[in-house]
């Protein structure tokens, strides 16, 4: 016999609680933006350096013009060909940082406003030069004698700046896309649930119908069979089994949410029940069909068995109103899998499944059905996946010859 247990099972498992999933986008949204910061960080680092050789580069041939042998015509040519090739803001100064003038001369990549008085460029440039000093040291060129000649204050580029900024506008858009998702996942999850509880209020109403009709249909043979004991002993006999059934629909339901004891049972034994149940109530469906058993005897599993014929009686039901003829066969077979596996098989010969049914059959809300709910097949594939640890699946199905359920089961050896 298998353990009991009173720990709280959800027929509609939702793997995750609000604070989680909330926990779990924060935690995402930081690791991007984390991700982003070091990758960044790392391009920029290495962006400053090449901007740092430029300047040095820049820089060292300024010192190379103080040499008396140097060639100035060639160091100038050089001058102006690496001027294009720096795209970072340079402005030289004296040795007092007062910038040199013509400042359009003795600039790079600033935009100076020439429309100005010269004192109001030369305050820009004062500032400029503040700015950059914060920034990095300047780099001083002196003559043989240590006596400053130049300096050359610069700042890293334009694409430098975007680029640090880059993380922090990433974190927002992030921000904004997870509060949308969130949203739009906690509207989904609300839009499910309220299905689901819509769902199970018209499955219960779904299963009391067949025992309920069932129950009148006897009051009614039993007024026309008035003087015949016998009949109406037997009528009784039919009566007493809908009203068990009711008991045993309360108490399936009752079950839900809660994790249900399990026993050995023998599986043929359930099945056998299950179908003579409806045959005699097939009937009532408008159809004549045929319930086909093929069982292999003394195969046990632990089982709940009011939950594990709940899962029969969906697969038969399903079968029989898949069957759009008068005459049908539904055909249900157990049979031993291997060693420690039992599989049933529930097939017909109704009108099948297209490929897109048959990815969806099992999830809640959909159905193929135009009075259907699309709860009975997602109950029966929780009943047995979650409580019973095994698998439910369509095996094969075919438009126009019909659809064939597989369940696998436990075997008990005990």
């Amino acid at each position: 016999m298998a353990k009991s247990s009173n720990k709280s099972v959800r027929l509609f498992w939702l793997p995750f609680t609000k604070w989680q999933i909330k926990l779990i986008l924060m935690l995402v949204a930081l690791l991007i933006v984390f991700a982003v910061v070091i990758y960044t960080r790392i391009i920029v680092d290495e962006l400053i350096q090449r901007e740092q050789q430029s300047i040095k580069l820049y820089t060292d041939i300024f010192k190379r013009t103080t040499d008396p042998d140097a060639n100035l015509e060639d160091l100038y040519v050089l001058i102006e060909k690496i001027s294009p090739t720096l795209s970072f803001p340079i402005i030289t100064t004296d040795e007092n940082n007062v910038p040199i003038y013509p400042y359009e001369q003795w600039t790079l990549n600033i935009n100076i406003d020439t429309t100005k008085t010269i004192q109001e460029q030369k305050n820009f440039l004062l500032n400029y030069i503040n700015k950059m000093q914060s920034d990095y040291e300047p780099i001083v060129v002196t003559d043989s004698d240590g006596k400053i000649l130049l300096k050359f204050f610069y700042t890293h580029s334009e694409l430098i700046d975007n680029l640090e900024m880059f993380p922090i506008i990433e974190f927002f858009i992030i921000t904004i896309f997870i509060v949308i998702g969130y949203i739009a996942f906690s509207n989904i999850r609300k839009t499910e649930e309220s299905k689901v509880w819509v769902g199970m209020a018209k499955e219960a109403a779904h299963q009391l119908g067949t025992p309920i009709s069932s129950l009148l249909a006897w009051i009614e043979i039993i007024k026309f069979n008035k003087g015949e004991p016998e009949k109406l002993n037997e009528t009784l006999v039919e009566m007493q089994k809908d009203v068990e059934r009711l008991n045993m629909i309360a108490t399936r339901f009752s079950k839900i949410g809660s994790l249900p004891e399990r026993k050995r049972v023998n599986i043929s034994e359930i099945l056998e029940n299950v179908c003579n149940y409806f045959e005699k109530r097939m009937p009532h469906l408008g159809k004549k069909i045929r319930i086909e058993r093929i069982f292999q005897k003394n195969l046990y599993s632990d089982l709940n068995a009011e939950l594990f014929q709940w899962v029969i009686e969906n697969l038969l039901k399903n079968s029989a109103e898949a069957i759009d003829t008068k005459n049908g066969r539904v055909s249900i077979e157990l049979a031993e899998l291997s060693r420690n596996k039992i599989v049933i098989t529930v097939s017909d010969n109704g009108k099948g499944m297209t490929l897109k049914q048959r990815r969806q059959i099992f999830f809640p809300g959909f159905t193929t059905k135009k009075r259907g709910w699309g709860l009975g097949l997602t109950l029966s594939k929780r009943i047995i996946e979650e409580y019973h640890n095994g698998k439910i699946f369509v095996k094969e199905s075919s438009l126009g010859k019909g659809t064939t359920f597989q369940i696998e089961l436990e075997k008990s050896n005990q």
